[in-house]
């Protein structure tokens, strides 16, 4: 018998897990070497209610110098 027939099995499998491990996804993450710059062109709307009571209204109506 061959001595080689026996290794072929081996070295198969060796070689198929040094081509797994070889393949290996990895992720790498490194800060940049210039600063980032982000430009935004944001329009901003506001509205405020205010709510007067009645009797706050006729009170600022009668006394318009109070302000």
């Amino acid at each position: 018998m061959y001595p080689y027939r026996q290794l072929l099995p081996r070295a198969s499998l060796l070689t198929a897990g040094l081509l797994v491990a070889a393949c290996t996804p990895t992720v790498q993450v490194a800060m940049p070497n210039e600063p980032i710059t982000i430009n935004l062109n944001v329009k901003i709307e506001h509205e405020i209610l205010v709510k007067v009571d009645k009797e706050i209204d006729s009170l600022l109506q009668e006394n318009s110098n109070l302000f």
